[in-house]
């Protein structure tokens, strides 16, 4: 059945702490986030529009770095929010289930790192991908370094979490989704291989790409046709250009 779950309330040590222009206006703007409290320095708060609801507390440059991992990039804004509200696949699946709506899906399998995970994300927002869908055990938590790597897109593309990941890429498939995994040792190319159909692109964690289980339950594998003198690329790169190339099909006759 689809659904939204919801996280049950969390201690405030468990808290995530934002920080930067970027991911905290998002934060501030999303009304599906909860914002608890927002440090700042006067500088720092000029242009941000802050609800009456969110308390501030005033301080200066150093007084923000300690509430943030050694050399953070603060730009004189912290705060302490509650995680969002978990995203249920079905949801996100009868989100793009409308006619015309041919906007691509991201699956990560164990990609683990943050700043890949908000990058994805940054490039998921900038092509208008439906959401990203990784495996809650072998994901990042929201966390900071993750938000700030995102610039604000953590708030707007939907991000599912689920137990087997398996059993999600057969969901997608039963939602018509064509399931292309990359990997550098496919024969075909991306551009061939994407067609005309909804595409979802699985992609594999850092150094180890898909796991074998995965790639079985993808329809088709291809690579990106990258030079011979490097061997693979960032995860995240891999995903702005295989976002791009599904981008350039859909807008090839504009």
């Amino acid at each position: 059945m689809a659904r939204k779950g919801h996280r049950p309330s969390k201690a405030p040590a468990s808290r995530p702490r934002f920080w930067g222009r970027h991911a905290v206006s998002a934060a501030l703007a999303n009304p599906e986030r909860t914002v608890r409290k927002l440090w700042a320095t006067r500088e720092g708060m000029s242009g941000i529009d802050v609800p009456a609801s969110v308390p501030v507390t005033f301080a200066d440059v150093a007084d923000l770095g300690r509430l943030v991992p050694a050399d953070a990039p603060h730009q004189g804004l912290v705060a302490e929010v509650d995680p969002l509200e978990d995203t249920w696949l079905g949801d996100l699946l009868q989100q793009g289930a409308g006619e015309g709506d041919n906007r691509p899906l991201l699956v990560l399998d164990q990609v683990t790192d943050p700043h890949n995970v908000g990058a994805i994300l940054r490039s998921a927002a900038a092509f208008d991908a439906l959401g990203i869908v990784t495996q809650d055990r072998h994901s990042p938590p929201e966390s900071g370094a993750l938000a700030r790597a995102a610039s604000g897109a953590l708030e707007i593309v939907p991000w599912v979490r689920v137990v087997n990941l398996a059993r999600a890429l057969e969901e997608i498939a039963e939602a018509n989704f064509w399931r292309i995994g990359l990997a550098g040792e496919a024969p075909e190319t991306l551009a061939t291989a994407i067609g005309k159909a909804r595409v979802a692109l699985v992609l594999g964690a850092e150094g180890e790409g898909m796991r074998h289980n995965t790639a079985q339950h993808c329809d088709q594998l291809a690579r990106l046709p990258i030079s011979s003198r490097m061997e693979s690329l960032n995860v995240s790169n891999a995903a702005a250009i295989a976002l791009y190339a599904v981008a350039a099909r859909d807008h090839a006759g504009d």
